[in-house]
């Protein structure tokens, strides 16, 4: 079985430029492959390979800047999920593209996972997926809001046009692995929102640690690599991505971009 691992980690990076060269080669060496993001920010992304060789390379992100408590989520793939490695320089290792939005400052309450079902079964609290439509297509919690969005960048003026059906309500936000909630809840903070939470370690940490019996989750949740989603215990889901427009379509059913002409692969 090969070892994915995703991660991400906001710290003060001066030079991200320097840590790239040394990053790539460490990953080359020992056969991992995936793709990483720096930025002044910090860095994010998600790798996979050998046991020993994904340990090589947290053990070397750990060791930079401010990167000692990093945290990452694991799962297994039955293969080399994908086809080359890449460390590439970003301006964000998310982007939301505001100004002055600061995860390192503040950002909504962190939620385990073990507490998630509670919350968003308050009648006071809306829920909010910040992921992009293509993802939310294939699963979400039952009752969350869709922004409908085709990338991150488009939240804030989502947010803009609709805050005020939220008037009154807390907030609960989530997405894949945490990233997007770091900085997604620290702009609706900087908004005058008095209540924002955040699902800690996203819905990956959320499929790992509860038992489908118990779960809230609808579907599977999209993955951006070659397995292209993973359901409960974070085991490989069954969606499949159209071939023809690369929207990912849960199994058995049409591609909602291209209808009776989409073509599935894996």
């Amino acid at each position: 079985m090969v070892t994915v691992a995703a991660l991400y980690h906001f710290t003060p990076f001066p030079d991200p430029q320097a840590l790239r060269g040394p990053l790539f080669d460490l990953a080359k060496a020992h056969g991992i492959m995936g793709t990483l993001l720096l930025a002044t920010e910090g860095i994010n992304g998600t790798i996979a390979g050998t046991r020993a060789g994904i340990d090589t390379v947290l053990d070397h992100i750990r060791a930079l800047p401010g990167c000692s408590d990093l945290v990452w989520k694991e799962s297994e793939a039955a293969k080399m999920p994908f086809v080359r490695m890449k460390v590439r320089l970003k301006a964000e290792i998310v982007t939301l593209g505001v100004a002055g939005v600061d995860p390192l400052a503040r950002v909504g309450r962190h939620v385990p996972p073990q507490e998630w079902n509670a919350l968003i079964q308050s009648p006071d609290v809306a829920v909010i997926d910040t992921r992009n439509a293509y993802e939310i297509s294939i699963g979400t919690f039952e009752g969350a809001v869709d922004p409908g969005t085709s990338t991150f960048r488009e939240f804030p003026a989502w947010w803009q046009e609709n805050q005020h059906k939220f008037a009154g309500k807390r907030i609960a936000m989530f997405c894949t692995g945490g990233i997007r909630c770091e900085k997604s809840t620290n702009y609706l903070l900087g908004q005058g929102v008095p209540e924002v939470f955040h699902l800690q370690g996203g819905v990956l940490k959320y499929l790992e640690d509860i038992p489908e019996a118990e779960s809230l989750w609808q579907g599977e949740c999209f993955v951006f690599d070659h397995r292209v989603a993973v359901g409960h215990g974070l085991k490989q889901g069954t969606a499949q991505m159209c071939w023809t427009c690369g929207h990912p379509m849960a199994a058995g059913v049409q591609c909602p971009e291209c209808g009776p002409n989409s073509v599935t692969t894996r």
